[in-house]
């Protein structure tokens, strides 16, 4: 279904504004990882986990346990990397609008 907005027409979508915000902002942060020049050891484990949170949102069965993992890992990685800060936080913000794992 299409709806108007001002001038621009959009689809309406069924998926979950959590997805949305995740997709996004694994998005950004794997741009800016690419984009960063500085080369750190840890660069490989933050580049999988973002393929990891992307490919769960694209399968529509983001898993709450394992976004945290990887959101884990890539904070582990990439912490100390300054610039990439404000998009680690976007991360980190997007996995949070999932809530809590059960049974903590």
């Amino acid at each position: 279904m299409l709806r108007s907005v001002g001038q621009t027409r959009v689809a309406e979508s069924d998926e979950d504004p959590r997805e949305t915000a995740l997709r996004s902002a694994v998005s950004r942060l794997r741009r800016e990882l690419a984009g960063h020049p500085g080369e750190f050891s840890d660069r490989g484990i933050a580049e999988d986990e973002l393929a990891v949170l992307a490919a769960m949102v694209a399968a529509g069965d983001p898993e709450i346990p394992r976004m945290r993992r990887s959101l884990l890992l890539i904070a582990g990685a990439i912490g100390s990397v300054s610039a990439l800060a404000p998009a680690l936080m976007g991360v980190r913000k997007a996995v949070d609008l999932f809530g809590e794992v059960p049974g903590q």
